[in-house]
């Protein structure tokens, strides 16, 4: 063995060549690893034994992608494009062994070479439309050449991650081998040397776009139906182009001009945003204050008290995870209610195509039903899921620690009850934890993992173990009224409830908020979750909104009334105005004495982020939140922020504190009574320095 650098080696056994990358933990493509490459490709080319050449890495995976903390930074040749056209270049057939993850940059370098096969474990993708850029290292180049200019396209804006079998039959690779990555390598080699296989560069395939080539109406249709409502996002766009030259432009043309995109898109906001948010889930899963080592406990099984709609979607999340879950119910009919509801749930996706019957029938197998509470006997985890009574929920985890075994995590589902009231009813609270889903549970991201004052370790990395396992994104809250998330969706929506009676209408309140870039406005969402709900929660706590409430009382709580803030038709779920509140609107304005006015989108948007922002400032200074970035997950996941502007802190921080801390002045100004619109001290103190919620973020975990 010889070493082309430190981290790439050469071996040499028999007539195939072996270039092996040993850079931990991922073998990222870092500086030293596109060095080594170009180096060892070269030796083995020019070493007259060698007939073939096998790229292989050391460790859990191939390369798992660019080295992400090299962006922004200055560039150094070889670059990513640079290294792979010089793998490309090999005068000896070239054979990448994928085994672990092959994504982004890695499967690029997979492309570069003339064949791939992969261990039947690997799994590859392109996902750098997460980060808002695009594949440009020539993964929008030479995955249309081998699968397709369509198929590509799809694979390259979903960002999904595909098997080694589903790469097989797509065409991405060439062969699903048993065995270690470095024996698969060296059979395919072997065939490569047995039967003649033809090495032709990718570069030079023309084949798979000539239909495109020839007619790009197909493409251009399903180009336009996979960007549709995306309109604010860079990435896309760029994707669609680049791929789009695949099979209008020369290769070498292409490349460059994906240079030039990708410098532009990595220099953006919108990439830095996303980078943002990437960053943010790594440090998302470490929790402070816990001893060193603490471990997870083990959940084989789980089970979930409350068989409606949250309770079953919550089932739904085990199930579609492999873990087998009990529904419970404290009668057959809601049981049977519950079951039916989620197995229409499962019909739907088999319909759409999303779920295939042979995976629905997997995930209902999974599922279990029950009337009694001891069902839950024999699971390591129970999430209470009923509707937000106290003395309820009380009684349940009472009656809970008697059946089940010492050890079992006990976690709510409460959305903003206090978790240590809840907890005083239990004998062992070191084993009770909030575990806040969001609506739909079986769809939505975020979890909040409600830490309670007596919260043992052992719980809380749990419900976070779980959490990631069910496919979530799991941050850690502390306990106060609403938690992360709908403390500060409070603050949004007596703004919103604000603008009504100041000048605007539901319609106007939604457009802003769509056009700032969220999928949904505020008003059509409260009309879907269920206008009662809200106003149980305005009542416990003594603050009522005066439209909200006036709506409510007339018993027009949303889709399920057919009328809310608008109207629906029988069967369909499309708001339509509805004149009777926009009536209502006025009249409540003229009971309270407010001239109503035109208010224009950009106040709207203010009026109702900044308020949010500032409770955020406030939730950092309480340690409700341990970081920043948390909040930007709990917004990202759980409330459909735009993903492009990284979340309300990130944005914060992009508009200026100085900006936001005096259009809060502003509004307390004109709101006298809601002295929530008064800057937070944490807020004011940083714009008074110039600084940002990140360099705070920085400086407290550094210290």
């Amino acid at each position: 063995m010889s070493l082309a650098n430190k981290v790439v080696s050469i071996e040499v056994s028999g007539e195939i060549g072996l270039l092996l990358v040993d850079s931990p933990p991922v073998n990222a493509l870092s500086h030293a690893v596109r060095e080594g490459l170009l180096a060892g490709v070269a030796d083995l080319n020019a070493d007259p034994a060698v007939r073939v050449i096998v790229l292989a890495c050391r460790g859990r995976t191939f390369c798992a992608g660019a080295d992400i903390t090299e962006f922004g930074k200055p560039k150094r040749d070889p670059s990513l494009q640079q290294a792979i056209a010089g793998l490309e270049a090999s005068a000896k057939p070239l054979v990448a062994a994928l085994h672990g993850t092959a994504l982004g940059g890695g499967l690029e370098v997979a492309l570069g070479c003339h064949f791939r096969v992969a261990v039947p474990t690997a799994r590859m993708g392109l996902p750098e439309i997460s980060l808002g850029i695009i594949p440009g290292a020539g993964g929008t180049q030479r995955l249309p050449r081998i699968i397709g200019p369509e198929k590509a396209l799809e694979l390259i804006l979903s960002g999904k991650t595909i098997t080694a079998a589903e790469a097989l039959a797509l065409g991405v690779i060439d062969a699903v081998l048993e065995g270690e990555p470095l024996e698969v390598g060296q059979a395919f080699a072997r065939r490569i040397l047995a039967e003649g296989l033809a090495a032709t560069p990718v570069r030079e395939r023309q084949d798979k776009i000539a239909a495109t080539r020839l007619d790009p109406a197909a493409f251009e249709a399903l180009a336009e139906k996979l960007t549709r409502g995306r309109g604010r996002e860079a990435g896309p766009a760029a994707a669609v182009a680049s791929v789009r030259r695949s099979f209008t432009q020369p290769i070498d043309d292409a490349l460059a001009a994906d240079s030039e995109v990708n410098a532009e898109l990595i220099a953006g906001g919108q990439s830095r945003a996303l980078r943002h948010l990437f960053f943010a889930e790594r440090e998302a899963a470490k929790v402070s204050g816990l001893p060193a080592g603490v471990a997870p406990r083990p959940v084989a099984r789980a089970a979930v008290i409350g068989a409606g709609t949250m309770g079953g979607g919550i089932a739904m999340s085990f199930a579609g995870a492999g873990v087998p879950v009990t529904l419970i119910d404290a009668t057959q009919d809601a049981l049977d209610r519950g079951l039916d509801r989620l197995a229409g749930n499962y019909a739907a996706s088999v319909k759409r195509g999303s779920l295939s019957q042979a995976e629905m029938d997997k995930r209902m197998g999974l599922i279990s039903g029950a009337v009694e509470r001891s069902a839950a006997a024999d699971c390591d985890l129970v999430v209470e899921a009923v509707f937000e009574d106290e003395a309820l929920k009380k009684e349940i985890f009472a009656e809970l620690e008697r059946v089940c075994r010492p050890g079992t995590i006990l976690a709510s589902n409460t959305s903003a009850l206090d978790v240590d009231a809840i907890a005083a009813a239990l004998q062992r609270p070191e084993d009770f934890v909030g575990m806040h889903f969001f609506a739909p549970a079986n769809v939505m991201k975020l979890l909040e993992v409600v830490r309670a004052a007596d919260s043992g370790p052992e719980a809380i990395v749990t419900a976070m173990a779980v959490g990631r396992k069910i496919g979530k994104v799991p941050v850690v809250s502390g306990n106060c009224d609403g938690f992360i998330g709908n403390r500060m969706v409070a603050k949004r929506s007596a703004q919103v409830d604000l603008l009504l009676q100041k000048g605007a209408m539901p319609k106007d309140v939604d457009d802003a908020l769509k056009a700032f870039g969220f999928p949904m406005g505020p008003l059509a969402i409260n009309d879907m979750s269920g206008l009662d709900i809200g106003w149980s929660i305005r009542k416990r706590r003594g603050t009522p909104f005066p439209v909200a409430d006036a709506i409510c009382e007339r018993g027009w709580f949303g889709q399920k009334t057919g009328q809310g803030y608008y109207r629906y038709a029988a069967g369909d779920r499309t708001p339509q105005p509805n004149p009777e509140v926009e009536q209502l609107i006025l009249e409540v304005a003229a009971r309270l004495g407010v001239e109503r006015r035109p208010i224009g989108q950009a106040e709207m948007i203010e009026r109702m982020l900044y308020p949010l922002i500032n409770e955020g400032a406030r939730i950092l200074e309480e340690g409700v939140a341990q970081r920043a970035s948390d909040i930007d997950l709990v917004w990202i996941n759980g409330y459909g922020w735009p993903r492009w502007t990284g979340g309300p802190m990130f944005y914060a921080d992009e508009v200026g504190l100085a900006r936001i801390a005096d259009r809060l002045e502003t509004f307390a100004a004109d709101t006298p009574g809601d002295p929530s619109l008064k800057p937070a001290p944490l807020l004011a103190e940083l714009a008074g320095r110039g600084s940002t919620f990140a360099e705070w973020q920085k400086q407290r975990l550094a210290a």
